[in-house]
């Protein structure tokens, strides 16, 4: 089998060549560098399409996330349709749910509020009136995707354990999903193997808090950490750095039970197991 990948130098990219190189052909496509109508989709079978605009430090307007996020992923699917592409794996992300959430899962009503929730969101809806019985459209949204080298809030926790022995986060009880990029990219393996089409949500099987999340890369830095309370810390954060404080104390469980009953899918490695890997700096 023949895949035409997109966005093959980021992160999720990247790790699912390297996670499948052995099963499958890769054909690499760059949104910056190549025209789409010059690919050549002969002997393609799915087109896997990693590349987008994430969140940015400073906001590009909402224009620029519809350009890279909808107008050409929508394109590159009504080509690869065209030409015979049986199948189009779509990564989208749980920002399309919007915000405020506690507990999410395939069902819950989708309401963006981002620039790029709302792009992707507005990708979803174009795709998948493409799909039909010779052009399967499947939609992944996973969470915050870790693992080595992985970009985001538990790297960031990971160099704060490094640099500091006291932490103010102890008895924090919040339930955060996460997704191991292993996970992830079994996952997308499923998906393809099954020809399977629709929405899926990617996570690994157990929530972590940020207390919990703390610990266990501690323990795999092999660190001595103090957690300690300090009264007012979570108030004067929620007041100076708001969204430092809803990753830090608040709550938003990912339930992917459809998916994985839909594929019969059981994730080959526990968060445990996703953690060392990322600390060890092991590739899945």
């Amino acid at each position: 089998m023949k895949l035409l990948l997109t966005g093959s130098s980021g992160y999720i990219g990247s790790n699912f060549i390297n996670h499948s190189k052995s099963k499958y052909g890769f054909e690499h496509f760059s949104l910056l560098n190549q025209k789409i109508e010059g690919i050549s989709f002969k002997k393609i079978d799915v087109v896997l399409h990693c590349a987008a605009l994430v969140h940015q430090k400073i906001e590009y307007p909402y224009e620029k996330y519809h350009e890279i996020n909808v107008v050409y992923p929508v394109r590159l699917a009504q080509l690869a349709k065209k030409n015979g592409v049986k199948q189009l794996v779509f990564i989208s992300t749980i920002a399309v749910y919007g915000e405020d959430l506690e507990e999410l899962d395939e069902n819950t009503p989708c309401n963006p509020v981002s620039p790029y929730g709302k792009s992707k969101f507005e990708a979803e809806k174009q795709l998948l009136e493409l799909n039909d019985d010779s052009f399967r459209v499947s939609i992944i949204r996973p969470p915050m995707v870790y693992g080595n080298k992985a970009p985001g809030n538990i790297d960031s926790l990971v160099r704060l354990v490094k640099k500091l022995p006291i932490i103010p986060l102890k008895g924090i009880e919040n339930k955060r999903s996460f997704v191991f990029i292993g996970n992830l990219c079994h996952l997308v393996d499923s998906i393809i193997e099954q020809k399977q089409s629709g929405i899926f949500l990617a996570s690994d099987d157990e929530p972590l808090s940020t207390t919990k999340l703390i610990e266990l890369i501690a323990k795999n830095l092999e660190k001595k950490v103090y957690l300690i309370k300090i009264p007012f810390f979570e108030s004067l954060l929620k007041l100076l750095k708001p969204s430092f404080h809803k990753r830090l104390y608040e709550s938003l469980e990912v339930d992917n039970t459809i998916t994985k009953e839909k594929l019969n899918l059981q994730n080959p490695y526990s968060v445990e197991e996703g953690i060392k890997l990322m600390i060890k700096g092991e590739k899945a």
